[in-house]
């Protein structure tokens, strides 16, 4: 993927979740919330069924970051995220990415993380990634 290390670029990627790695993400984090794993206890709650874990949606921003752009040799600072809406499996997402500035003295850059709809283009998800990359920035 060849982006320009610049302010105002931007990039995106395609991706979705299945049950099974929604159970897979249970099992690891223990978070075993019926939420997310009970399609019976989820039609009881506002969301009507099951809804991704809010920090499993969010793991779509460290594998672009630290796999695509920047990429190799990227190191996360920091991260915000508001949750705004639900996401449901087998739901084709659109994480979308802007360089907000950069600080090339000390190879940091900023940069806007957003996670849509693909069918509905509703926000999901958006925050801030602060990420050191020497290379890059």
């Amino acid at each position: 993927m060849q982006i320009e290390p610049v302010v105002d670029s931007t990039f995106d990627h395609l991706f979705k979740f299945t049950q099974e790695q929604v159970q897979a993400f249970a099992e690891l984090t223990g978070d075993n919330n019926p939420v997310h794993l009970d399609a019976e206890y989820a039609a009881t709650t506002q969301f009507k069924k099951p809804i991704i874990h809010g920090m499993l949606g969010i793991t779509v921003f460290t594998k672009v970051l630290g796999t695509q752009f920047p990429g190799f040799g990227s190191i996360y600072l920091k991260q915000t995220v508001e949750f705004l809406r639900p996401m449901y499996v087998e739901t084709e997402y659109r994480a979308v990415f802007k360089i907000v500035s950069i600080n090339p003295a000390k190879h940091i850059a900023e940069i806007s993380t957003e996670i849509y709809d693909a069918t509905t283009k509703k926000i999901a998800v958006r925050g801030i990634a602060t990420m050191v990359n020497e290379e890059k920035f």
